[in-house]
């Protein structure tokens, strides 16, 4: 007789970070707004340790800001911050990607056309959560990672992964769902015809297009 497994519950401080991190990722909770404790605690009907316990798991994936005697507020990257992912985050997906044409006879895997497939999908939809796309968008990227069949790639990407939502969170006013489909077949493509340079101009223009937003 096989042993009895017990599957894990969802406790209420991941419930509640699961629900602030998609308001956050949709943009609901702003770059920079702060995260009050009476407000949010009341609004979800929660103690204010189960909250506060929630935005340190948050914090812990780079979507919060906790400061001493200061509060919570969603994190916003500034320019060092972005500049500082961007140099980070091109050594990693150029290697990457490098890795990946290699050692798939300079072809990219099915895994990565069908995580492009749903992005496109994702964005076509009407009016999808911002949300849905930001992760459509991490599992492409992600699948480029993956497709290096580096696991220390994959590992030292993943720890990116809350900075870069907070990328797409702050992307969202410039970038239209349009684009964000043309930008990343044009990707795609040219990664297969060019190999990985072309990552240097893709990631480029999302900096410049968060960088210009910020100065409007």
């Amino acid at each position: 007789m096989s042993e009895r497994r017990e599957l894990p519950r969802v406790s209420v401080v991941d419930e509640l970070a699961a629900a602030l991190r998609m308001r956050i990722l949709d943009g609901d909770l702003e770059a920079g707004e702060p995260l009050r404790e009476l407000e949010l605690s009341t609004e979800y009907s929660v103690s204010r340790h189960t909250l506060r316990a929630a935005l340190r798991a948050l914090a812990a994936d780079g979507l919060v800001s906790v400061q001493p005697n200061r509060g919570a507020r969603v994190a916003a990257l500034d320019s060092s911050d972005l500049n500082a992912l961007f140099e980070l985050r091109m050594a990693l997906e150029l290697e990457a990607a490098h890795l990946a044409l290699e050692r798939n006879n300079g072809e990219l895997p099915e895994s990565v056309h069908r995580a492009l497939a749903h992005l496109t999908a994702t964005c076509r939809r009407s009016r999808p959560p911002w949300r849905m796309v930001a992760d459509a968008h991490a599992g492409l990227h992600g699948a480029i990672v993956a497709a290096s069949a580096s696991p220390r790639l994959e590992a030292a990407y993943a720890t990116l992964a809350g900075e870069l939502a907070l990328f797409l969170v702050q992307l969202r006013p410039t970038w239209s769902l349009e684009r964000m489909i043309e930008h990343h077949e044009e990707l795609i493509s040219e990664l297969t015809r060019n190999g990985p340079s072309i990552l240097r101009r893709h990631l480029a223009e999302g900096l410049d297009a968060v960088a210009t937003g910020a100065r409007r």
